[in-house]
């Protein structure tokens, strides 16, 4: 097959989707003006609820290879159906699927060689969003599609467990595995159908440019979620229906509309104004929900916080790429840990209210097995003087302006974060603690129209505090094969290109590893080598903000594997 090198993009900029689920059928261009830009369309059937972003999307589609920089889980919610659904719990559900393989069963067989062959059987008479009938061959066609290696998605979870995916009719879809993949019954957003009536003529084609520029990407985009796009106007808002065939019913809201607003206080003012019903995808901050509550009252709508990100400060150890080699000794790494003082970090972000603070990277502590990793993951507490024992130790000594340098010059580094008000103070308050330490530092803004550009995203010359998604399946996919690099279009978790072959080994076992009680072991072995190596300063789970007045009826606090927008369709307004 000819190379689809333009493929990547519009497609490896889509951080993945969340989840969804069953339930109970009862129950960029960024802009800083709002989102009424245009009039929604209107009904007598019902009212357009209009949502904030804070970033316009390259795509809805739900597949790639890593998260594009800027959270878009509850924009992909609106137009996306998957295999399974995690409902409020976060457990998994069967959604388009009628049942989910259970373990040793005829739906999912282990072999002694350690292969498995896993089936899924479709619900009946499911629909793309054009009419057109969804089948098992639209998931062996999306496989297919995102096996590409240019895409980047190839070496993520779970296709490198995958040796083929076949549809012996149009409602069962069997798949067969290498090895061991833990995760292999409940297969949501990493594993999506495309729609192969629109796409397979293009992508069996020669030419990859038309494949990246079919205008299904984007302003024809087809999905199976409970909503679909009607319109969608660059650089200000993107207007769906809901979809009268979604498998779960008709969402109840019968329209939504998208606006991409960058700016958190034109958020709050729009949500004020009531020009805007929901906050989501990291539209609005911490700060603004302490106004708006205040002017808001008990009854004005409901601020939810779902701990959603890792936020951790991550070390450039590319030789290539690192402008200051200092930091490939980990005890200049330790130091700058230990000189990162998260209480007032707390303070200074969160008024001292924040509970998301680890030393755990990507594992939250409400995860029954948390109290049997933490003690093996290394702690750096606050300590200036360790700190400056561990410098001189490096070779480093502090001169009578309480500097410190070497024989190559001043111990200095670039320290860099994305743009918005909650992610510049925290840049601020961290800075501001190493230079009290003697330690220059040269802050950036990484603009948010680079977000999601893959490679300018890891090629950050020192340090960058980023945003990475919680959870156990990132934590093992922080391994030399998902360094960025050209040859994967710049894809992969390990932006800060650390290496380990103890973590490798232990993170391809982890992944293969079916016993419940084996994976905490693995797990805890990873944490300890990931943290003792130093990777990345700890910080804390981003708890997103998401806003809804209080004539939106239905968003609620979820576990840390679902989405707060998985039964969407439910929620009426």
């Amino acid at each position: 097959m000819v190379t689809r090198g333009l493929i990547f993009v519009l497609l490896l900029s889509v951080a993945a989707c969340g989840p969804a689920a069953t339930p109970n059928p009862t129950g960029s261009s960024n802009t800083s003006s709002t989102v009424n830009n245009a009039p929604a369309a209107s009904s007598p059937s019902g009212r357009t609820m209009t949502i904030s972003i804070r970033a316009e999307p390259n795509t809805l589609a739900g597949k790639t290879g890593v998260a594009g920089g800027v959270t878009l889980t509850t924009t992909r919610r609106l137009f996306n159906a998957n295999l399974v659904i995690f409902d409020q719990r976060g457990t998994p559900q069967p959604y388009l699927a009628a049942e989910l393989p259970r373990l040793n069963t005829d739906s999912w067989q282990v072999n002694p060689d350690g292969t498995m062959v896993t089936t899924y059987k479709l619900k009946p008479d499911l629909t793309w969003h054009d009419g057109q009938p969804l089948t098992a061959e639209d998931f062996v066609f999306g496989y297919h599609v995102y096996l590409t290696p240019d895409l980047g998605a190839s070496t993520a979870p779970p296709t490198p467990s995958i040796q083929d995916v076949v549809a012996p009719d149009p409602q069962t879809l069997t798949i067969y595995w290498k090895k061991p993949y833990p995760q292999a019954g409940q297969l949501s957003d990493m594993f999506p159908p495309l729609p192969k009536h629109i796409l397979e003529s293009t992508f069996q084609s020669a030419d990859s440019a038309a494949f990246a520029a079919n205008p299904y990407w984007t302003q024809q985009y087809v999905g199976a979620g409970p909503y679909k796009l009607d319109q969608w106007v660059p650089g200000a808002y993107i207007q769906a229906t809901a979809f009268d065939k979604h498998v779960l019913g008709a969402a109840k809201i019968p329209r939504v509309k998208v606006g991409f607003i960058g700016d958190a206080n034109t958020v709050l003012a729009n949500v004020l104004s009531g020009e805007v019903q929901f906050s989501a995808d990291d539209s609005i901050r911490f700060e603004q929900t302490l106004t708006l509550q205040k002017q808001w009252g008990p009854n004005g709508g409901q601020v939810l916080f779902k701990p959603d990100l890792w936020r951790a400060t991550y070390f450039q150890l590319r030789r290539d790429v690192v402008k200051t080699p200092s930091l490939l000794d980990i005890r200049v790494r330790k130091a700058l840990a230990m000189t990162v003082d998260k209480q007032g970090l707390n303070d200074g972000l969160f008024e001292g209210q924040s509970p998301f603070f680890s030393d755990v990277p990507f594992v939250p502590t409400s995860v029954d097995y948390f109290s049997r990793i933490e003690p093996l993951a290394v702690k750096y507490q606050y300590d200036p003087s360790q700190a400056q024992a561990l410098l001189t130790q490096a070779g480093f000594s502090r001169g009578s302006d309480g500097s410190w340098s070497d024989a190559s010059g001043k111990l200095s580094f670039d320290f860099t974060t994305t743009s918005g008000s909650q992610n510049e103070s925290e840049l601020s308050i961290i800075a501001a603690g190493w230079r009290a330490q003697g330690i220059e530092i040269n802050e950036s803004i990484f603009p948010v129209a680079l977000a999601q550009d893959q490679q300018a995203r890891s090629s950050f010359p020192s340090l960058m505090t980023i945003s990475m998604p919680q959870g156990v399946d990132t934590l093992s996919q922080y391994n030399t094969g998902a360094i960025p690099r050209a040859e994967t279009r710049w894809v992969g978790f390990n932006r800060g290109g650390w290496s380990n072959a103890d973590f490798d080994r232990v993170a391809e076992m982890f992944v293969s590893t079916l016993d419940p009680d084996r994976r905490v072991q693995l797990l805890g072995q990873m944490e300890q080598i990931y943290t003792g190596d130093l990777a990345s300063i700890p910080l804390f789970f981003n708890a997103i903000p998401l806003v809804a007045v209080g004539a939106v009826k239905g968003p609620q606090n979820v576990a840390p594997d679902s989405d707060i927008a998985w039964d969407i369709y439910n929620w009426t307004y």
